[in-house]
């Protein structure tokens, strides 16, 4: 380990010799933007995955650029790599833009979306975005990174091949264009219902546009992709009449009735098929502007129209972008910072805004939504919400809700407890977008989220309920391996795949269904799940030291490398890292693998070991971006790692990991994700260590405590309380933690409690150069 304090404690120093040119950033005054400080660039580069462009808090609209075209699969039927690029539809190394999509996840390691595409253009008509038929060049425009803006709620960029300058705001359910052209007579908006993200040749089912008069459109397209049903609503303003419009289908009809009595790709007001481009011609004086209002819908297009009217009822482009941004910063002043450098103030708001675009707000003003049940249902006493990447956010996306969102964590649950009603599985969401199940990833973490919302007192939601949807939920026998766990004790390596993953994760959940019958005081299912919860020990190799794949006859399988990431018994992991995950048992876990000072010595190897390319190169989310040794930041299953040294009597060490990976795999530009930001869990994560602690075992009041990188915090809490965090002697150098205190009272331990957070008061940090070992 000495090696690895060397390294960070160099590591710090270059880094504050690097920055100590740069003033100490005060707190920001209530009236000043917080916006400034947010770098919506950041995660575009490489695999970060996240979208420059303009949407409001938790907003069902993501109006971004769309930066290249990648189908899912190679002519010859194989995966075609390259798609897992544009799992936001935009990566910074680009130079052109083939048009804004109004859908856009922020983060995901698999995608979908990027629906409504709208590019304006001039001169000749093409409606194909990259190369025409004939090998010309499509309808993209080349741009800059000099002409391109971005900040929250609001986006920009000149479109250099038609002299055209583009501009996104938006509301939580209307995207707001705003397009200047030159002068022409052959100006034209381009609407793409062909394009997906992750497209694939049978993903739109159908298409459908009314024109309803000379600047109103609606209609709908619904797709099968990764949410299998996926239908959404559109209702399309134009603030100027358009002179003609026309489409073109790019599929083969093969039945289209009495219809083709007319020629229907010109002036012909209904527009209906599977792949579909509509465009619409304007004339243009020079610099003059014309403006779009884009609403989305579950519902219908009259859901779709209603949002417009309701959300954007005029054509003030600046009143709608001030007003979101507005929202922006009334939701990022809930924790004011003090920073040692601008850089690092620009990290953490960056992190904190990336927090509050997704779950997404789905349903209408009036309340409508569509359910997983395909059916339109109106949401009683609770505002729906969609995108649960719940292996990912578990962690601590949903922990900080219960810190700084409690009301929208809240409903993000009883969401998730109308997805129960409606699921014919009778389950939890596992990874739900758009009214779709789309079965991603291991576990059934919808029971932690509640589990951690209960035990910290969160919501109003009906704990009963929670308790009978969690408790069938964790019995679906046909559910990814789940009848085998139940029946062996475990997950057979030779019966499910990522089988000792999936032990972990089920045990884990299984703990946390235990927490949930406590606080409904069921001492039956306390102790049936608490049997549960230990079913981790089962997967436990102790002549080899390691977690391992078991077959069902209760042999360990042969030929296990616990290096290897690839069919190994893990999912986007390894024994060294993922073995690792008994968040809800750490002590008995530790003492298995041998003791403290054995299990500390496992983690300084896993900080400092090499890890060869071949243990990595078959998985798309593990890249060399975000590893530190054997260590994975970049990826979600070892998160709650680098603080286990709390656990070993080794304080300091966790205070050293936590501090270099703030350090080096963050930061305050486009670069500045090491992996994808997984729906807000990276940045999460960040929030959290940057403030001092983090929730190492969500469904517990405990927090294990780190070493802050601010310099001071104050959090507004919303049951009307301030928190103060207070670090004394902060600097990149003092990176241990001497001393803290609550509210006047010295903590013995290296962890808070709830309490010591929501109740508010102060929470004073000393630091130093010099650990206490």
């Amino acid at each position: 380990m000495q090696k690895l304090t060397f390294l960070i404690t160099g590591l710090i120093l270059l880094i504050s010799c690097q920055k100590n040119n740069l003033k100490s950033v005060e707190t920001i005054s209530s009236n000043t933007d917080y916006c400034q400080h947010v770098n919506p660039f950041i995660g575009t580069n490489k695999m970060g995955h996240t979208y420059p462009g303009a949407t409001a808090p938790f907003g069902m609209v993501q109006l971004s650029p769309q930066t290249n075209f990648e189908v899912m699969y190679n002519p010859d039927g194989s995966y075609n790599g390259k798609t897992y690029e544009y799992c936001a539809g935009y990566q910074y190394k680009d130079s052109i833009i083939i048009g804004f999509a109004h859908t856009n996840f922020s983060g995901t390691g698999h995608s979908d979306l990027g629906d409504f595409l709208i590019m304006p253009t001039n001169g000749e008509l093409i409606l194909d975005p990259i190369k025409t038929p004939k090998g010309n060049k499509g309808f993209y425009s080349n741009y800059s990174h000099k002409n391109e803006s971005a900040s929250p709620g609001y986006y920009s960029v000149n479109l250099e091949d038609y002299n055209i300058k583009a501009e996104l705001t938006a509301s939580e359910r209307v995207g707001f264009h705003q397009y200047t052209f030159p002068k022409s007579n052959d100006s034209h908006i381009i609407l793409d219902l062909l394009y997906n993200v992750y497209h694939h040749k049978n993903k739109n089912v159908w298409s459908f546009i009314r024109i309803e008069n000379d600047t109103l459109i609606t209609g709908y397209r619904q797709t099968k992709g990764w949410a299998r049903t996926k239908k959404i609503f559109f209702a399309l303003k134009f603030s100027k009449p358009f002179k003609s419009y026309g489409h073109k289908k790019y599929n083969n009809e093969t039945y289209d009735g009495f219809y083709r009595r007319f020629d229907q790709t010109k002036n012909f007001p209904e527009i209906a098929g599977k792949d579909i481009r509509a465009y619409f011609d304007f004339d243009t004086k020079e610099n003059e502007k014309i403006k779009i209002k884009f609403a989305l819908s579950s519902v219908s297009t009259a859901g779709a129209l209603k949002n417009l009217e309701t959300e954007i009822p005029h054509w003030e482009f600046e009143k709608t972008k001030e007003e979101t941004k507005e929202q922006w910063n009334n939701e990022l002043s809930k924790i004011d910072i003090k920073t040692i450098s601008p850089e690092d103030k620009i990290t953490f708001y960056t992190a904190l805004y990336h927090t509050m675009l997704s779950p997404i707000i789905y349903e209408d003003v009036d309340g409508q939504y569509r359910g997983l049940d395909q059916n339109i249902h109106v949401s009683d006493n609770f505002t729906n919400y969609s995108i649960f990447s719940l292996w990912d956010t578990y962690r601590a996306l949903h922990p900080l809700f219960n810190i700084f969102q409690t009301d929208r964590n809240n409903n993000m649950i009883k969401s998730m407890l109308a997805h129960y009603d409606q699921s014919v599985h009778n389950m939890l969401p596992i990874w739900s977008h758009y009214a779709n199940e789309n079965w991603c990833m291991i576990g059934y973490h919808a029971t932690s989220v509640i589990a951690d919302a209960m035990v910290k007192n969160v919501g109003d939601f009906n704990i009963e309920h929670a308790l009978i949807a969690s408790v069938n939920t964790s019995n679906v026998k046909y559910f990814d391996g789940l009848g085998h766990y139940l029946k062996y004790h475990y997950v057979p390596d030779d019966k499910s795949h990522s089988s000792v993953s999936k032990t972990l994760e089920l045990s884990y959940n299984d703990w946390c269904i235990a927490q949930i019958a406590k606080q409904n005081g069921n001492t039956n299912l306390i102790k049936e799940y608490k049997n549960r919860s230990e079913y981790y020990n089962n997967v436990y190799d102790k002549k080899i030291g390691y977690m391992r794949p078991k077959l069902s006859d209760g042999t360990f399988r042969k030929n296990f490398d616990p290096l290897d990431t690839h069919g190994q018994g893990f999912i986007e992991g390894n024994a060294w890292n993922y073995g690792l995950y008994v968040p809800h048992q750490l002590d008995k876990m530790i003492k298995m693998m041998g003791g403290k000072e054995k299990f500390s010595i496992h983690l300084d190897s896993l900080f400092t070991m090499s890890l060869e390319d071949k243990y990595i190169d078959k998985h798309e989310d593990i890249t060399r971006d975000g590893i530190i040794g054997n260590y994975v930041h970049g990826n979600e299953p070892g998160h709650h790692i680098p603080y286990l040294y709390n656990w070993t009597g080794k304080p300091h060490k966790t205070q050293e990991c936590v501090r270099m990976i703030m350090e080096t795999m963050y930061g305050p530009d486009q670069n500045g994700l090491c992996g994808n930001d997984d729906a807000g869990q990276m940045s999460a994560w960040y929030i959290f260590s940057s403030l001092g602690f983090y929730p190492v075992t969500p469904g517990s009041d405990k927090y294990a405590v780190g070493s802050p990188l601010v310099k001071e915090a104050v959090i507004h809490l919303e049951n009307q309380k301030t928190l103060t965090i207070k670090v004394k002697n902060q600097s990149k150098t003092n990176i241990y933690v001497q001393n803290i205190t609550v509210n006047g009272q010295k903590i013995e331990s290296n962890e808070l409690t709830h309490n010591d957070i929501i109740n508010g008061g102060e929470i004073i940090f000393e630091m130093n150069s010099i650990p206490i070992k």
